[in-house]
């Protein structure tokens, strides 16, 4: 996804921030077409829709309005992202939002999202199949913002500035809308709606316990690690034994498993499937497409925060997967798989974690290509050595089943945008999205842990 963080830009500490505000309804101080949500919001999660209205005060003088939801209490929900009519449209302005925690009532700072209008689907893929609605559109959309447990919510969107100041005079994009996401429960242990995604239950801190984190049990020793161990490889063969997760294999148990007789074979690694995480599968639009073999691995970041649980996981990927499919109108979660912090890989867009699934992730070169996004935000913060470990054994693996080398490079016929259509490029075989498409995605941090990625995938690989 295209990204520069999600920008905190400042904390408002009054203590009028702390009251209580009425739910927002049809009464007064609801925008003009309210809230709607889906109909078994309660059941499995859903999506409350907020219109932007013409802002009252802070209007730019000498240039156009501002849009703004004033501050409000709504239904519980975790993620957030602004979504507008058509996918082609440019938004010139700058979207922020803040939201307020339902476990402590503080509200957060301002955060800005960036815009990604260019990674939509079906154009970048040099089809028109990717897209969905009723005349194939997708809609232009921001980056999401994982927000945990929340209940309210305030957001604006602010005119851009010319070179000498001014206010840009473009207008604004059609049918600005606020999406607020309730993951809803999923499987297990995992209880990610809104209400409860902030909280964290027993089960929840031994599983990632487990994971590495930090302060855990196993990695400071002592007489109870034996037990907590045993319980994790139990959870773990639960999950693999009822389709919640591909367990790990050695390099043999892949040749036997893939039929594959390539000298440079990745073992492959643990994927929490679609099932683990708790898609529902009703949601997407669709078979899935493919295309050639992935030639090149495209490393993302989610944006957001990296303040999230490990545990939490399956509840922000199942809020992506909502933004992308029902706000945005993409057919499906847009990346092949996804990382967390913890190294945990999870498989994203339906259709096989070996076959080549045609995703919707870097803008003009979605075909012969698979898309890692790790979970979280790294501009500024460096990614944790468990997730770039995932990454690369992740990439090793898909990568070796076509014989790519992940320390070389391969020739790629852009479909548009920052290539012109038709021009050959020559990326590497793990690349960041950046290399691709005109953003700042997997930030700054994490582009510049790449070589050490393609070094450790080449070693997987036995190179």
């Amino acid at each position: 996804m295209r990204a520069k963080r999600a920008t905190s830009i400042g904390v408002l500490s009054a203590a009028a921030l702390l009251l209580p505000l009425p739910y927002a309804t049809g009464a007064a101080g609801a925008p003009p077409d309210g809230p709607r949500t889906t109909t078994a919001h309660e059941a499995s999660g859903g999506t409350q829709s907020l219109a932007f209205a013409p802002a009252h005060s802070d209007a730019p003088r000498g240039g156009r309005a501002a849009r703004e939801i004033t501050a409000r209490s709504v239904r519980p929900y975790s993620l957030v992202g602004v979504v507008w009519e058509r996918g082609d449209a440019e938004l010139h302005g700058r979207v922020q939002v803040r939201t307020r925690d339902a476990g402590t009532g503080r509200w957060s700072g301002w955060h800005e999202l960036d815009a990604h209008t260019g990674d939509r689907p079906g154009a970048a893929a040099g089809r028109s199949g990717d897209g969905r609605g009723a005349d194939g559109q997708v809609r232009g959309a921001t980056t999401p913002l994982w927000a945990g447990a929340s209940d309210g919510v305030q957001a604006r969107v602010l005119p851009e500035r010319t070179r000498d100041g001014a206010p840009d005079a473009r207008r604004l994009p059609d049918g600005l809308r606020l999406e607020l996401i309730d993951p809803g429960p999923g499987p297990g242990s995992d209880s990610g709606s809104g209400a409860n995604s902030g909280k964290e239950s027993k089960e929840n801190k031994e599983s990632k316990e487990s994971k590495g984190d930090k302060g855990n049990k196993e990695s400071q020793g002592g007489k109870g690690n034996k037990g907590g161990k045993e319980a994790e490889q139990a959870r773990k063969a639960e999950e693999e034994r009822t389709g919640h997760a591909l367990p790990a294999l050695t390099e043999e148990q892949t040749r036997t498993e893939y039929g594959s007789s390539r000298a440079h074979l990745a073992p492959r690694p643990r994927i929490v499937t679609r099932k683990g995480w708790g898609a529902d599968e009703s949601l997407r639009q669709g078979e899935a497409s493919y295309t050639g073999a992935p030639r090149v691995a495209f490393v993302h970041h989610t944006a957001g925060n990296n303040d999230y649980d490990c545990a939490q996981t399956p509840s922000i990927i199942r809020s992506i997967y909502r933004y992308h499919v029902q706000s945005s109108k993409w057919r499906d979660i847009g990346y092949n798989f996804l990382v967390d912090k913890c190294g945990t890989v999870y498989e994203g867009r339906a259709g096989g974690v070996a076959k080549p699934v045609m995703g919707a992730h870097t803008y003009g070169f979605n075909t012969n290509s698979t898309g890692i996004a790790v979970i979280g935000a790294f501009e500024k913060d460096e990614p944790p050595a468990a997730a770039l470990d995932g990454v690369a054994r992740l990439a090793a693996w898909r990568l070796g089943l076509g014989g790519v080398d992940p320390a070389g490079t391969n020739p790629m016929t852009s479909g548009g945008g920052k290539y012109t259509k038709g021009t050959q490029v020559r990326l590497h075989t793990i690349s960041g999205h950046r290399d691709g498409f005109d953003t700042a995605c997997p930030g700054a941090r994490l582009y510049d842990k790449l070589p050490r990625i393609r070094q450790d995938a080449a070693a997987q690989q036995g190179r």
